[in-house]
């Protein structure tokens, strides 16, 4: 991101990004930058797969506004999940309340197979790119 990007506090992602620089978006379009979550997994402090962590700031606001949202933090969060694998990246409270409704449904099934099918699913967004951008306008 540029330098003072936030000034007036956190902002939701969107399309066409003016915040985030040119070298930004090549590592975001790759995925390179997901590489310091992997070190995260590998602390321990991550899992593989399960509910995506949200930026604290954001979390706050969507504690308060969307019944049942801290109930994604009872397990490990992962660096991906049946939302991200089910829902374009979310750009907004609306977003952010669809994908609640995908993790709640991974939280209630849980399961070796249900992880793998994700873990499948990341496979195939990863390589053919999709799911890398804000779909907002």
């Amino acid at each position: 991101m540029k330098n003072n990007s936030e000034k007036e506090g956190p902002q939701w992602s969107s399309r066409n990004d003016i915040r985030i620089t040119k070298f930004g978006k090549i590592l975001r379009l790759t995925r390179v930058d997901e590489i310091p979550q992997l070190l995260c997994v590998i602390k321990g402090q991550m899992s593989l797969i399960g509910p995506r962590p949200e930026r604290p700031e954001l979390e706050k606001d969507l504690i308060k506004k969307i019944p049942y949202y801290e109930c994604r933090n009872s397990v490990r969060p992962g660096i991906s999940g049946w939302a991200q694998v089910n829902y374009p990246y979310g750009a907004s409270i609306e977003d952010s309340k669809v994908k609640q409704s995908y993790d709640l449904y991974y939280l209630k099934n849980v399961s070796f197979i249900l992880d793998f099918m994700i873990f499948i699913k990341t496979i195939k967004l990863v390589l053919n790119g999709k799911g890398a951008k804000a779909q907002s306008f």
